[in-house]
């Protein structure tokens, strides 16, 4: 048949699965969706990916290095004003500056407690355990899967496609770097896989993140227990207030062992190591 047509001058229809136009248009959506379930799940299994420790933070936090060349910056344009008073755009830059300083130590954290956690998981008898897992993107992401590397550690990284584009950041293993259009199968994997989360300062994407998967435990939709760090407690204290909501009768006051709040790596890796310990290698 495909030689008559090829004498006949005839092209053969193309394959629907080849078809862009349709694949790309609202018709084919559901195919999509598949499409991030199922091949994220074949990379998996074949790299042998069976649990994770996922991180979340902000993406806009700078490494120590940038940002106090930020503030250094920023209090030279001071020094060389002639300005009095200091006009209010460069005040409140300099407090940006200074707050960047803070934050960035949360990035030095980050990497250091990835570090640990991959070189605890490399200790186990088992291969590709608790492996650290991030968005992909920058700041906090970025910190967690160079901490995992410089362990010679794999590590994901479970990016999303945004219209102010987030890069991937260079430290995650090539063959377990994820691009995703729909945040809600993102989520999926991010949760699908963890046996732990490490929640570092963040902004909107982190809290929902955090708080989506407090929900689902607390609803029983994940029926697993999953040990949930939420690091740096001066910054939380200023950004969320989990005792109003008990007080008010929002939540139980049993749901505030759903986290652990920890302020140094030492105690947050302790903490991880035990509890993953304790829920998973002791019946082992």
């Amino acid at each position: 048949m495909d030689h008559k047509l090829e004498k006949e001058g005839l092209s053969k229809p193309e394959k629907a699965y080849r078809n862009m136009e349709f694949i790309n248009s609202p018709d084919a959506r559901t195919i999509r969706i598949l499409a991030e379930f199922l091949e994220p799940m074949h990379r998996f299994k074949k790299y042998n990916i069976y649990d994770t420790v996922v991180f979340f933070g902000s993406a806009r936090t700078l490494n120590p290095q940038e940002a106090e060349k930020k503030l250094q910056e920023v209090q030279e344009r001071i020094d060389a004003s002639s300005q009095e008073p200091l006009e209010q755009s460069l005040l409140d830059e300099l407090e940006y500056a200074q707050n960047q300083v803070f934050l960035a130590r949360y990035y030095n954290d980050a990497e250091e407690l990835a570090r640990r956690m991959t070189e605890w998981s490399k200790s186990l008898n088992s291969t590709h355990r608790f492996v650290v897992t991030s968005g992909g993107g920058p700041g906090m992401m970025e910190a967690a899967n160079k901490g995992a590397l410089e362990a010679n550690g794999m590590s994901i990284g479970l990016n999303i496609s945004l219209p102010m584009e987030q890069f991937s950041n260079p430290y995650i293993s090539p063959e377990l770097n994820f691009e995703f259009h729909y945040f809600f199968m993102r989520k999926y994997w991010f949760v699908y896989l963890a046996k732990a989360l490490v929640i570092f300062p963040g902004g909107y994407g982190t809290l929902d993140e955090l708080f989506e998967t407090l929900t689902l435990i607390q609803t029983e939709k994940v029926k697993k227990e999953m040990p949930i760090v939420i690091y740096g407690k001066e910054y939380w204290d200023q950004v969320i207030n989990l005792e109003a909501l008990v007080k008010y009768g929002a939540i139980s006051r049993e749901d505030l062992d759903l986290v652990r709040f920890c302020d140094t790596v030492d105690e947050a890796f302790n903490y991880l190591k035990d509890e993953l310990t304790r829920i998973h290698l002791n019946n082992e």
